[in-house]
């Protein structure tokens, strides 16, 4: 029996806004969630998929419970946030043999998730022209002999896109593991720890989209080839929207302006949002550049007569009315 198990139990508060209200495996663009994209190219391939649930666990159960696969879904709870080894961990009495871990909150392709089962041990990787923002494979010929996080200097144009071929031999390696300086018990550190019996192969990859910010979701669109905007269902759209992300159950006023942004579920909005093509966003504290942004609009909030400049986000439940809003509103 082949199996996959998908992590999807982090809180991820760097997508803020938008996850305080929902996992982020549970994030739309258009009618398709990132977990149903994932699930499609499982389907398949595999007999079972076992998910890792933990941050708002019940909303990934009641939006799968109708979904039908050809393969069984199995849940496991992750009840402290220990890290992705730890994640994996909770798995451990449903595995006996080879499978495959992928991440649910990175988005991957049937294509590439085949080349890495005919291995019996590999990791998908990107060749990227500047891989430092996350781990980044040293290679000797096909094999990985190494996983450096976000190397100062740099030695390679494969970063890690966190698909991996595993068996049941990395349990014994996860448990000798030390915590991190978070305090967490992490995945690459295993895997690190495993390459030093046995041969790890990589495989490039064709399509990954990594989602670490509100912003990716735009590449997520260009994912789905979706042009323009990526609306979601029951959404009432009267105003001028350009190259934005629109959740379900939102109305956008007549008069209204939005250019590149995120705008949650169950949101009113009436007002203006234009992008700049250069946009920061505060993210825990640290200014990220964000590419050509306009703002983020958490769920359920109520925005009449407002001029959000670009790069704010706004927290979910919010109502606001006749301002200017320059900064985050949380």
């Amino acid at each position: 029996m082949v199996k996959a198990v998908i992590l999807a139990a982090g809180k991820s508060t760097r997508t803020y806004p938008l996850t305080l209200t929902k996992p982020k495996p549970l994030l739309k663009v258009g009618r398709k969630s990132l977990l149903e994209h994932n699930l499609e190219q499982l389907n398949g391939l595999v007999d079972e998929v076992i998910i890792v649930v933990g941050y708002r666990k019940g909303m990934i159960k009641n939006f799968l419970k109708n979904k039908r696969y050809k393969f069984k879904i199995r849940f496991v709870e992750q009840r402290e946030q220990l890290g992705t080894g730890h994640a994996l961990l909770q798995t451990e009495r449903l595995i006996r043999d080879s499978f495959i871990l992928l991440m649910g909150d990175d988005l991957y392709d049937r294509k590439d998730i085949k080349k890495c089962m005919r291995y019996k041990y590999c990791i998908l990787a990107k060749r990227m022209k500047d891989p430092s923002n996350f781990g980044v494979l040293q290679v000797i010929g096909k094999n990985v002999k190494n996983i450096i996080e976000k190397p100062q200097l740099y030695f390679s144009n494969l970063a890690n896109c966190a698909l991996y071929v595993l068996d049941e031999k990395i349990f014994k390696v996860i448990k000798k593991l030390k915590k991190t300086k978070r305090g967490e018990y992490e995945i690459t550190d295993a895997i690190k720890d495993l390459a030093k019996k046995e041969d790890i192969n990589y495989v490039t990859a064709n399509k990954w989209v990594p989602v670490g910010y509100p912003w990716n979701l735009f590449d997520v669109k260009d994912l789905f080839k979706i042009k323009g905007n990526a609306i979601g269902e029951r959404c009432k759209i009267k105003g001028k929207v350009k190259n934005s992300i629109v959740m379900d159950s939102t109305t956008i006023e007549k008069g209204s302006i939005i250019e590149d942004s995120i705008i949650g579920e169950n949101v009113y909005f009436k007002g203006e949002i234009k992008s700049v093509r250069n946009a920061v966003s505060r993210v825990k504290g640290v200014y990220a550049k964000a590419g050509k942004l306009g703002a983020v609009v958490g769920d359920n909030s109520k925005l009449r007569n407002v001029e959000i400049k670009a790069g704010v986000k706004i927290w979910p439940n919010k109502s606001i009315s006749n301002k200017i809003i320059k900064e985050d509103v949380i």
